[in-house]
């Protein structure tokens, strides 16, 4: 049985239901991208790794099941990767980024395996095929999505579920692709869901138990975003504006918007591209070229966020006042240098 599914604006066709991902129509004429789920690697998969194979890359763990140690390698000449996790999770795809074969053996479930999948394993497919992509959350007001860029443990994802609960649609918890037909910049949605930690699920519905867990093994749980409060945006949508969230502060006047010089902007943008490690210097001049462009034409703006978490509806309520009076900007607001 084949399911399909739509994801950062990819089309992808899967042998097994992945936990997360948005259902789709069926088109075998577009797909971008085949999942197998499998106890043995396919034959594809034996080839590749009788290449010749280079360490790419390694991430430390941050001491959190679902976040483990990763290698990075690549076999022949970049014809294929390997994501391979300390916990014994294992995913290997093509150079071209079309095929991903997903080790799944006991005792990882699917639902574990698609931790990864929807953010660390998608966001290098992506990066691989091209997509420049923001680490980042991004909300739907007025049919424009605005994006809300940091760090790990900037508050992406927190400030993306209370908007949600406030009514507005959330289109992606932590990584938003970017793309643009030559005119406008358009940010393709995720998948209806959003990671919260129990601190975080506590501060916005009272309990930490509030919310369901995204595996047993893992504290981290997950809000719907098919529900009737908290919506999804499954549309691509034009970009209305960029913030990108600073250090938060006791400050009196916080949360506040701060305005940016384009060589600013430009910095914190490029330090907050998803997997920008992975780009060669021809990619990494291609997303320079990219990322001047757009902050010539869309806003971009820096929020401070007040150290109280209770303040955090005070911070939606501000972003959603600056993107309404943003409509209508062809312009980006941007000091220049």
């Amino acid at each position: 049985m084949i399911f399909p599914y739509l994801a950062y604006g990819l089309s992808c066709i899967s042998n097994m239901p992945i936990p997360g991902f948005s259902p789709a129509s069926r088109d075998s004429s577009s797909v971008d991208l085949v999942l197998t789920f499998a106890s043995l690697p396919p034959d594809w998969v034996r080839f590749a790794r009788s290449q010749v194979a280079r360490t790419c890359y390694v991430k430390a763990s941050q001491c959190d099941a679902a976040d483990a140690t990763y290698t990075l390698t690549a076999f022949g000449s970049e014809d294929f990767f390997e994501l391979t996790y300390s916990d014994g999770a294992e995913f290997v795809v093509d150079g071209a980024c079309k095929r991903l074969w997903i080790a799944c053996r006991s005792p990882l479930t699917v639902d574990y395996l698609a931790t990864y999948l929807r953010g660390p394993v998608m966001g290098f497919i992506l990066r691989r095929r091209g997509v420049a992509a923001l680490h980042a959350s991004a909300v739907c007001i007025d049919g424009r999505a605005f994006v809300l860029c940091g760090e790990s443990g900037a508050g992406k994802s927190t400030a993306a579920a209370a908007f949600a609960l406030m009514g507005i649609p959330v289109m992606c918890e932590d990584i938003s692709p970017l793309s643009t037909d030559g005119r406008e910049f358009f940010v393709a949605p995720g998948y209806p869901q959003i990671g919260l930690w129990p601190d975080a699920v506590r501060n916005l519905l009272g309990s930490a138990d509030a919310l369901p867990r995204w595996t047993p093994s893992w504290e981290k749980c997950f809000l719907s975003l098919e529900g009737e409060n908290a919506k999804f945006e499954p549309q691509k949508r034009p970009c209305g504006a960029i913030y990108l969230l600073g250090p938060r502060s006791s400050e009196r006047n916080t949360p506040r918007i701060e305005e940016l010089t384009q060589r600013g902007a430009m910095l914190d943008l490029v330090k907050n591209t998803y997997m920008n490690w992975i780009l060669n210097p021809k990619q990494r001049a291609t997303e320079f070229d990219l990322l001047s462009k757009l902050i010539a034409q869309i806003p971009v703006r820096r929020i401070v966020p007040h150290a109280d978490s209770d303040r955090i509806g005070a911070l939606c309520e501000l972003i959603e006042r600056d993107a309404e009076r943003s409509m209508g900007r062809s312009t980006s607001s941007v000091i220049p240098t």
